[in-house]
């Protein structure tokens, strides 16, 4: 088995191929907290508007979010952000006009999980896409692909995994909670979690978790 995470290796003695993701514990990370970062209390018919101004001027509206795997009880948990004790996030956020997806997810995971928004402390690994998200319309459906039908879709979510080294300092606005979920609870649960969120098990479905103690 190669323990470099990309390599082609057997799973349970089977003849598939996977690749190997190393995983470490929740208490081998630091957690503070930093100034609040503001939201947009809008009324939905507010965030289709702008939504709708939005892509008139820039065009197709672009996502990026990280998948973050910790251990925990010796189970893999996936890192979430809960905004007013309800909704759940994984870290990420809109590009910029013009801005890479690698670029972007760095930006917003500074923002979002680092002490300085310059990012000069953390440089993040960001591994490969897991899977893309479309909307048809400015509305909340949602395809976990193209619609053939679609001419001019609206917004694409992008996720990536993200490859946490051994240690890291995180540091999370006081009006956010960073969460870590098992993966066992997040499957399939559309309720809580939302299309995105609870399809994140699938998606890892081709990996083996290779879990360091500290």
């Amino acid at each position: 088995m190669s323990d470099e995470m990309g390599a082609s290796v057997p799973i349970n003695g089977s003849d598939r191929n996977g690749y190997v993701v190393d995983i470490y514990p929740l208490s081998s990370y630091y957690f503070g907290s930093k100034e609040a970062i503001p939201f947009k209390d809008e009324t939905l018919y507010n965030r289709v508007l702008r939504m709708k101004s939005n892509y008139d001027a820039h065009g197709l509206r672009t996502c990026v979010e990280a998948v973050l795997l910790v251990e925990l009880f010796k189970h893999t948990h996936l890192l979430l952000l809960q905004v007013r004790n309800s909704i759940f996030k994984l870290p990420g956020g809109r590009l910029r006009p013009g801005e890479s997806d690698i670029d972007g997810l760095k930006r917003k995971l500074t923002r979002k999980l680092s002490l300085n928004e310059d990012g000069g402390e953390v440089d993040w690994e960001v591994g490969e896409c897991l899977g893309m998200w479309w909307k048809p319309d400015f509305e909340t459906l949602l395809f976990p692909y193209f619609p053939p039908n679609v001419k001019r879709p609206k917004e694409c979510t992008k996720l990536f995994l993200v490859k946490l080294p051994v240690s890291q300092k995180f540091f999370v606005p006081k009006n956010l909670k960073l969460l870590a979920v098992p993966l066992c609870q997040i499957h399939e649960n559309h309720k809580t979690y939302g299309q995105i969120i609870s399809g994140v098990p699938q998606l890892l479905s081709k990996f083996s978790f290779n879990i360091i103690d500290s």
